[in-house]
């Protein structure tokens, strides 16, 4: 990424956290926001709406669902669910996706940006699990009002949040890992939504290694509330290599300069996933893992690309 663009990412992003700390709406309403001062990129220029909505009470309990401005665009349409990453911990929040959530509806497409409880905010095990698939519910209740298609909801997750995308994207597997009290809230009932397809940025995709390399000082564990010789059946509820085989599209995007998850979490996961019907992709992109999240950047536009094609 040149320093250009990082600083403009950098911005984006600290606008975007002062944004979030405003009030959230009452459910059913909404804001649109007002053309950005002109930046020279015509995508950037481009008005788009921005509706918040809460799926809870915890102050993380909210989304944002960004629009394009034209009406015609929005008939029956998909959506895109951005969940953003950094390692499951409270201090990185849904700033980190609003850039990529606007500039897929400046691109035509509906995006829901996804807050969730991480670790050290009232997250962890199981509550953080529960946030992710209650988010993506919530769509059911804003489907009528903005004309989204439900049976196209596919999700875009960077780093942990790829992790947690394609985790959801098996939650109807969730109950082969037995009726532990503390799973409630994480099955497929009626109402659930499903996801479509997956497009996941170097997305921590297989929990066993995670732990085993420490990733992030201990993050895994950090998450699932102690090592995996303790809490055996929240790993395996928690893994998406458990998860497999999936009935709807993976691509694992990973960028070849990561320093920060290594390659082997998208491929030991696209690896594994070659024996289903449905089998995963392992896309490589140039740059770095801040990349993936820079809508300047050759690796995000990628990403980008393959929601389009996923969205058909």
């Amino acid at each position: 990424m040149t320093g250009f663009r990082r600083r403009a990412l950098l911005a984006s992003v600290a606008a975007a956290a002062l944004a979030a700390c405003s009030p959230a709406s009452e459910p059913g309403a909404g804001r649109t926001s007002t053309t950005q001062p002109s930046t020279g990129d015509p995508i950037e220029d481009i008005t788009v709406q921005r509706h918040r909505y809460t799926y809870g009470d915890d102050p993380s309990q909210w989304g944002e669902l960004f629009l394009p401005e034209s009406p015609a665009s929005r008939t029956s349409q998909g959506v895109v669910v951005v969940i953003h990453g950094g390692y499951w911990r409270a201090q990185y929040g849904a700033e980190l996706g609003e850039p990529l959530a606007r500039d897929l509806a400046a691109h035509g497409m509906a995006a829901w940006n996804l807050e969730y409880r991480r670790a050290g905010n009232g997250g962890g095990w199981p509550e953080t699990f529960q946030d992710v698939l209650a988010g993506i519910d919530r769509l059911r209740g804003l489907a009528g009002q903005h004309g989204l298609d439900l049976a196209n909801v596919v999700a875009l997750g960077h780093s942990a949040g790829g992790h947690l995308a394609v985790w959801a994207a098996g939650r109807s597997r969730l109950a082969g890992f037995g009726p532990a009290p503390e799973q409630d809230g994480l099955g497929s009932g009626p109402d659930a939504v499903r996801l479509a397809g997956v497009v996941s940025q170097s997305g921590v995709l297989n929990l066993t290694e995670a732990e085993k390399l420490n990733l992030s000082d201990g993050a895994v564990a950090n998450l699932l509330g102690g090592p995996s010789s303790d809490f055996p059946d929240r790993y395996r509820a928690a893994d998406p290599m458990n998860a497999l085989p999936l009935d709807v599209p993976v691509y694992a995007v990973h960028a070849v300069d990561d320093t920060t998850v290594p390659l082997a979490m998208s491929t030991s996961y696209t690896d594994a996933a070659q024996a289903g019907h449905q089998p995963a992709h392992l896309v490589m992109v140039p740059g770095d893992h801040f990349s993936l999240i820079d809508p300047g950047a050759a690796a995000y536009a990628r990403c980008r690309g393959l929601l389009q094609g996923l969205l058909r």
